[in-house]
């Protein structure tokens, strides 16, 4: 993500467009007072060393000219005089009222200044060549520069930049003014602030030496609506403290701002095209690229990265799509709601110097979660260095000669697909989850200290090709936690399918006191569980890879686990009925193996607890609680 120096480029797009026709002072000392023209004859008219400041923002323009207006110049100054306290009409003095009566074929400037100071820091942006066509009430028709220069100083963000050439299309200044400037309601109309937006070679180096460049960055139908604190009011605001805070009123008034801010913007597209940030200097030095950054607002929001790539010393990579979409604010924005509001507890009203009474609102933080919605990845390919070296190919005609030590290969890895889908939020924590990964693929030796994968090499498998899935879901009116997939197959190995259902998942489950849910995570019950075994080759890898251990022959290897299976489990088990049917089911399976099902539902209703586990005195104890079914095929 890139820091507030780099990212305002809309802002100052748009500030530029202000700063254009409507924040400029009157004329400097060396402007002549010239009588006042006849306001009905469409003129010329030139203003010199034009400044005027706002707070700790200063824009100048050392020369601007307003073709084709029926405005006197008398009628510019007062369009476009410095804020006065003593208005006599405050209204009709406001920016808004001002910049509704100005009208003009074009206004020019070869050079338009913007310069903010904040402590230390320094920044200055210089638009080259700012022209504004059609200029009527106010909007502007076209809005063009031909480039800019900014440049930042004092820590911790010191560097220079550039842009090319930037374009606006219907630029609606006096809305822009009504948002940083009048308060509204939660009820104010949206207003267009822009239909299109262009900047071309966008470059920043900081003093480090990481650069940051864009081909071109594009955007269409900005939108704002009016805050109760206006835009202007909320940003300042929000820089003196935020949720952090400590005092209660000022976190609830920080929590009231950002809602509000969160509900006045709206999109309709973004897109960027060949970002890159390089950082050179270091140990290790660091590049990452995206061929193309797409957001579309509106009901079908979404965004998509496409031709990601990354590098680093120790790891190389590259994803060819990544989108999100089904992305929500409307929890985070409620939870902000709540937070606003932040009453004190009943009959609470803590004396001078006295202890502040327990914080409520500490839970509703993580309540902000918003809803995630859809996470899709496709063609992902990662190298990983490794540590070590082997020794290279003998140079020819030289057998006594030791052979040079070549680094590792790096380990590759690759996925053809994933997707992580997350519903909505109770209590900050995701209802439904569906995660998969299609076409994960690596060595076998990257997984040889991973409980269960680590052996895989050792029955044959160099390479690896998995799927892998999780999908999970809760239902609050039945109390219940299920697992509707639980999923892991592999090429030439076979596939583990699982499902379950557990009881007494209330939404106590969810609270963000950690003592409330352990607590109610005690009350959990196993309903049902669903195992499914496909053997598609590992099964008898294995049993070859086992016999050679043990010096056997892979069949007599076989009907020894046959014996342990059919005899052992069932005495392992308590040698009930559903003990037996599982050995039966096992031993077929060996013998033959194809597919294993094992289920186990249980008879009571409420399900089986943990007391009733922990309590039983045999495993067949626990088993005559379940209605047990196992076959194999």
């Amino acid at each position: 993500m890139m820091s507030s120096t780099r990212r305002p480029v809309l802002t100052r797009a748009l500030l530029a467009s202000a700063c254009a026709v409507a924040l400029l002072a009157g004329p400097a000392p060396s402007a002549p007072a010239a009588a006042q023209e006849a306001a009905s004859a469409v003129q010329d008219l030139v203003l010199d060393n034009v400044s005027l400041a706002f707070g700790d923002t200063l824009v100048t323009a050392p020369k601007v000219t307003v073709s084709g207006t029926r405005l006197s110049r008398d009628d510019l100054l007062a369009i476009l005089k410095a804020d006065s306290k003593d208005a006599k009409e405050p209204a009709k003095d406001a920016w808004p009222a001002r910049l509704q009566r100005l009208d003009a074929g074009s206004l020019t400037m070869p050079e338009l200044r913007v310069e903010r100071r904040d402590g230390e820091k320094r920044q200055v942006v210089t638009y080259r060549d700012v022209a504004a066509r059609t200029i009527r009430a106010g909007r502007i028709s076209e809005l063009t520069a031909a480039g800019a220069t900014l440049s930042v100083e004092g820590a911790p963000q010191a560097g220079s930049g550039s842009y090319g050439r930037i374009r606006a299309e219907e630029v609606d200044l006096t809305a822009l003014a009504r948002l940083y400037s009048e308060a509204g309601t939660a009820g104010s109309p949206f207003q267009r602030l822009y239909a299109s937006l262009s900047v071309e070679t966008i470059a920043f180096i900081d003093e480090r030496g990481t650069t940051v460049s864009i081909a071109r960055l594009t955007g269409r139908d900005l939108s704002g609506r009016q805050t109760p604190a206006t835009w202007r009011g909320a940003v300042e605001a929000l820089g003196d403290g935020g949720l952090a805070e400590d005092d209660r009123a000022k976190r609830a008034r920080a929590a009231g701002l950002l809602a509000d801010l969160a509900e006045s913007v709206s999109v309709g597209s973004l897109e960027a095209t060949d970002l890159t940030v390089k950082e050179v200097k270091g140990e290790d030095p660091l590049s990452f690229s995206i061929g193309r950054i797409s957001y579309a607002g509106g009901t079908e929001a979404g965004l998509t990265l496409a031709e990601i790539g990354f590098g680093a010393k120790e790891a190389q990579g590259k994803v060819g799509r990544l989108t999100l979409t089904g992305f929500s604010l409307e929890p985070t924005i409620a939870a902000l709601r709540r937070l606003s509001q932040a009453p004190l507890p009943a009959g609470t009203n803590p004396a001078k110097g006295a202890a502040p009474p327990p914080d409520l609102q500490e839970a509703e933080l993580r309540r902000l979660t918003p809803v995630i919605g859809t996470l899709t990845l496709s063609d992902l390919g990662l190298d990983l260095a490794q540590v070590g070296a082997v020794p290279g190919p003998v140079a020819s005609g030289d057998p006594l000669k030791a052979a040079k030590l070549v680094p590792l290969p790096p380990i590759r890895i690759g996925l053809r697909g994933a997707s992580m889908s997350f519903g909505p939020p109770q209590d900050g924590v995701p209802t439904q989850t569906r995660f998969s990964l299609t076409g994960l693929t690596m060595p076998a030796s990257a997984v040889e200290g991973v409980p269960g994968l680590g052996s895989l090499g050792l029955y044959g498998y160099r390479d690896l090709d998995l799927d892998a899935a999780a999908d999970t879901a809760w239902n609050g009116e039945k109390r219940e936690l299920s697992f509707r997939e639980l999923s892991l197959s592999g090429k030439d190995m076979g596939r583990l399918h699982l499902n379950a259902t557990l009881g007494g998942i209330g939404p106590e489950v969810f609270d963000p006191d950690a003592a409330v849910s352990g607590f109610a995570m005690l009350s959990a019950t196993a309903k049902a569980l669903d195992l499914t075994l496909e053997n598609g080759g590992l099964f008898e890898r294995f049993i070859d890879a086992q016999a050679k251990v043990l010096s056997l022959k892979p069949d007599e290897l076989r009907k020894e686990y046959v014996t342990a299976s059919v005899i052992g489990v069932p005495v392992i088990l308590g040698n009930s009925a559903a003990a037996k049917a599982i050995g039966a089911a096992m031993g077929k399976f060996v013998a033959k193996p194809g597919t294993l099902s094992i289920s186990a539902k249980a008879k009571s209703g409420e399900g089986l607890g943990m007391v009733d586990v922990s309590t039983a005195p045999t495993p067949a104890a626990v088993l005559d609680k379940l209605d047990v079914n196992a076959r194999a095929e």
